[in-house]
């Protein structure tokens, strides 16, 4: 096989292709989140029913990444990555001009369906193209495109809702990113390692299931749906809590609380290297207690405190779930591409399901309603935690003892 080598242009091109694509990608998918209290106002409805705008999406794209990496398969990584990433795109400008609130859940159901090919795809495409040493720095690349993708599509979108609306905010998102989809098109080289396969359901939908029959991987996929709802639970609803008194913000200022989006960048890169010198097991418990400290901290009532408390929050999320979706490749006997996808889908699962549920708790019991539902999910996955350690240690035990005996028998 033939990779492509670090410092040479097509490395580069790679490297700028991918974080363009993770840019895109998560820009459109988040970009509508500081939009809540706007989108609640202009069509009357609820803080809960808002929520629909990024929960409709999040549960069209876990579903749809299922078939999407069957699909890439079939047709080709960057076909299917770069018609994800334009037709997003211009469903994010559709998606501005929608007259009424049904028609605007609809259009960001269809942006999730489509926006599912490009991290469906990436790192299968990463994984067959790249030289295998150099494959965790584009890896950490294609992940900071991402974090900074969701982090600028939340502030563009806030400022340009505070200074004209909320239809010119996801306007200018699909524009920026459809330049970005043109760059990503532009740039990265066709596959020189992959082979089409044959669409085959039958062996697909059974190694699906097969991974449904492991207890570790359980473990972690009840992780990876707890940590996402903690997570949308909290940054659904800061805007709501921030625009009201005593606080007062403007969308620009609470469309720039998401800076601290950077320390979730920092986060999942220097937990992750913790976790390979002292274990992934204490490395996740301390990623879980610092996210439901963070959560705690967010109780106070100054606005300092209160954005320090997102700040740790922000950081532990990012740990855990850094550590939680490496773990899955480790667990995982067969069909780890597969495996992660599953992971991927209770992820958004759980984004999409207690992003719009906690609404309803936010709106009946308020902020301090709210967190006492993330302390309780931040338990039970520190609880998912105890169990997947207890798994893998029982596993790696009967794994050395069965060592031990053939050794004995020879």
């Amino acid at each position: 096989m033939s990779y492509i080598e670090r410092g040479t242009t097509a490395f580069k091109k790679v490297n700028l292709a991918l974080f363009a694509g993770g840019f895109s990608t998560f820009a459109i998918l988040w970009g509508t989140q500081p939009l809540l209290p706007e989108i609640s106002r202009e069509f009357q409805v609820s803080p809960a029913a808002s929520s629909l705008v990024l929960s409709s999406t999040t549960i069209a794209l876990a579903i749809s990444m299922l078939i999407s990496g069957s699909l890439s398969e079939v047709f080709g990584r960057k076909p299917i990555m770069t018609l994800s990433l334009a037709l997003s795109s211009i469903l994010s400008i559709l998606t501005a001009l929608s007259p009424d609130f049904h028609l605007l859940i609809l259009t960001r159901v269809l942006q999730g369906v489509v926006l599912a090919g490009l991290p469906a795809v990436a790192m299968a495409y990463l994984g067959e193209e790249i030289e295998p040493k150099s494959l965790g720095m584009t890896m950490g690349l294609y992940i900071s495109g991402n974090s900074i993708g969701g982090m600028s599509g939340r502030i563009i979108a806030g400022t340009l809702t505070d200074y004209i609306n909320w239809h010119a905010g996801l306007i200018g998102i699909g524009i920026i990113t459809l330049i970005s989809s043109f760059i990503f098109w532009l740039l990265l080289p066709p596959s020189s390692n992959f082979k089409p396969k044959k669409l085959e359901l039958k062996p697909l939908i059974k190694s699906l299931f097969s991974h449904l029959k492991e207890p570790a991987l359980i473990c972690i996929f009840i992780i990876g749906f707890l940590v996402s709802s903690i997570f949308a639970s909290l940054y659904n609803y800061i805007g709501f809590e921030l625009i009201n008194p005593p606080y007062n913000l403007s969308q620009t200022l609470v469309g720039f609380i998401f800076i601290v989006y950077i320390v979730g960048t920092f986060s999942s890169t220097w937990m992750g290297s913790l976790s390979d010198r002292h274990g992934r097991e204490k490395i996740l418990y301390v990623s879980l207690f610092i996210l439901l400290t963070g959560s705690c901290i967010t109780l106070n009532t100054t606005i300092w405190i209160k954005i320090l408390g997102i700040s740790v929050f922000t950081f532990g999320f990012f740990a855990s779930h850094s550590i939680a979706s490496g773990w899955v490749g480790k667990v995982a006997t067969h069909d780890k591409a597969q495996a992660s996808s599953l992971y991927l889908f209770f992820y958004y699962g759980g984004s999409s399901i207690n992003g719009t549920a906690s609404g309803l708790v936010y709106s009946n019991f308020g902020w301090n309603g709210l967190v006492t539902l993330i302390a309780s999910f931040s338990v039970l996955a520190i609880g998912a935690a105890v169990c997947l350690v207890n798994i893998t240690r029982k596993s790696e035990y009967g794994d050395r003892e069965s060592l031990l005996r053939t050794t004995n028998c020879k």
